[in-house]
């Protein structure tokens, strides 16, 4: 089951707006009810310095709390830190969350370039370890294309016999070229180079705490919602 509103009241009253704008747009696509292993992943190249101070990616990783208590049953979201490689995994929860995501941000060392297939190969080890059934939601935040772009598509692609979906939301110009190789990911074609679509892209501005709630969870139900149908009948999901 989904963590009530009861205890996020209880819990994290500062989030209980969040719980219900997320409610709002799992109903409106037609997914309230699912359930997910919510994943998210955190940029640090040496670029998003600004938006770990200014509050951005804590914002982010509030909304996405807000969203994994609708659909996880523990109100507990795995958080992976990457630059060059993979600088750190926490966890996100419920209790203690006000400023934790900087402090974690602090504790994770030297900020570097971008290496997005390293931070999904520990999301895959992270879901595996775990023993989950159910699938996964994964918030993959960035504020630019990956130092190693083969390696990336190649591990999307054959990441997507797995029941993970990969929404990846962008810091930064939304018509800059910095995104355009995630917008490549977002198009693979299906079935020449993978099973399903398993990835969205979303792309959240310059100032991306400044837009609505309701639009950045409306923008993570954009493509969730069929690749379930499709991950179902490909036989990736099995309930």
């Amino acid at each position: 089951m989904a963590i009530g509103l009861e205890k996020v009241q209880a819990a994290a009253p500062g989030l209980v707006s969040l719980y219900k704008g997320a409610r709002v747009s799992l109903e409106k696509a037609g997914v309230a009810g699912e359930r997910a292993a919510v994943y998210l992943v955190l940029d640090r190249s040496g670029s998003m310095r600004r938006h770990y101070r200014d509050g951005t990616v804590q914002r982010l990783a509030e909304q996405v709390l807000g969203l994994a208590a609708n659909l996880d049953d523990d109100g507990v979201v795995p958080v992976v830190f990457f630059s060059t490689e993979v600088d750190g995994v926490a966890e996100f929860g419920l209790d203690g969350y006000e400023g934790r995501i900087n402090a974690l941000h602090e504790g994770c060392g030297h900020m570097g370039r971008t290496n997005y297939h390293l931070a999904m190969q520990a999301v895959i080890d992270h879901y595996r370890a775990s023993g989950a059934t159910q699938p996964a939601f994964v918030v993959f935040q960035t504020d630019g294309g990956p130092s190693s772009r083969t390696a990336a598509e190649r591990l999307l692609c054959s990441a997507a016999g797995l029941p993970i979906f990969w929404q990846f939301v962008g810091f930064g110009d939304p018509e800059g070229k910095d995104f355009d190789f995630l917008r490549k990911l977002d198009e693979l074609p299906v079935p020449a180079k993978r099973l399903v679509d398993n990835a969205g892209f979303h792309a959240a501005g310059e100032e991306p705490s400044a837009a609505p709630d309701a639009e950045l969870y409306a923008a993570l139900m954009e493509e969730f919602p069929q690749w379930l149908s499709a991950a179902r009948a490909a036989g990736v999901i099995r309930d």
